[in-house]
């Protein structure tokens, strides 16, 4: 009966099935995935096919990232841009037409579905990149920010530094509405570390799955997580987002 959060997989297939069997995952589980499901190595096809079986074993939660906006819309509408190539479109395309699951209206559907933010009963919010109202998340006047914002991040590694203490009559007011958040988008190995960090009351669980870093994932009662191997060990003939 665990609650699991599972960071940025990046067409990281192999990855994925990994932490899965590492945690131990059952039925039982509910799975929060925080997005960008796509665009790095090359099985982002089957990543999705996988979160799709996912959901009918497990009570999941998929949550939308920036990748996953752009993929939707190119397998929706054919729609395509020169930066969504550069940064993984190239290969995740490759990977639809690779595996034969192109056409599938299940895929269209998985996209179409996905969610901006998830918050528990428990008041723990789970995004894929942040928010910027101080009124809370369902106070957000641009969408794009689910997916975009780094200032949310930004910010609790400020106030993480100032230390509680400091701030205890004076919490930054985006982080006072819930007891905890859950965010990707941003790699931890940024900061020299290629497991999860917390900061204030925010958790970063993009642990750089689509570059050098390992796919994370991480029991959110009791904080232990399990970790695939790094990802160029698992695809040694291919570049990810490196």
């Amino acid at each position: 009966m665990r609650t699991l959060v599972i960071g940025d997989i990046h067409g990281g297939h192999r990855a994925l099935l990994q932490v899965l069997e590492r945690a131990n995952v059952t039925s039982e589980d509910t799975l929060v995935f925080l997005g960008d499901y796509v665009d790095g190595w090359s099985e982002s096809a089957l990543v999705i096919q996988e979160l799709i079986n996912l959901s009918t074993s497990n009570t999941c939660v998929f949550i939308r990232g920036n990748h996953d906006l752009w993929c939707g819309l190119w397998l929706e509408k054919g729609v395509t841009n020169p930066v969504w190539l550069a940064h993984g479109g190239k290969e995740t395309i490759h990977s639809y037409i690779q595996s034969g699951l192109l056409t599938k209206e299940t895929h269209k559907a998985f996209f179409n579905t996905l969610e901006d933010y998830y918050l528990d009963k428990e008041g723990r919010l789970f995004v894929h990149a942040g928010f910027t109202s101080m009124h809370g998340v369902g106070k957000e006047e641009y969408d794009s920010n689910y997916y975009w914002d780094r200032t949310l991040w930004e910010s609790a590694l400020l106030a993480d530094k100032v230390g509680e203490v400091a701030l205890k009559d004076d919490q930054p007011k985006r982080f006072s509405h819930y007891s905890e958040i859950y965010i990707g988008h941003t790699p931890t190995i940024e900061y020299g570390k290629d497991t999860p960090i917390k900061a204030y009351n925010l958790w970063n669980m993009d642990t750089g799955a689509g570059f050098k870093g390992k796919l994370t994932i991480l029991d959110i009662d009791t904080k232990e997580f399990w970790q695939s191997d790094p990802l160029p060990s698992l695809y040694p003939d291919e570049k990810g987002r490196n």
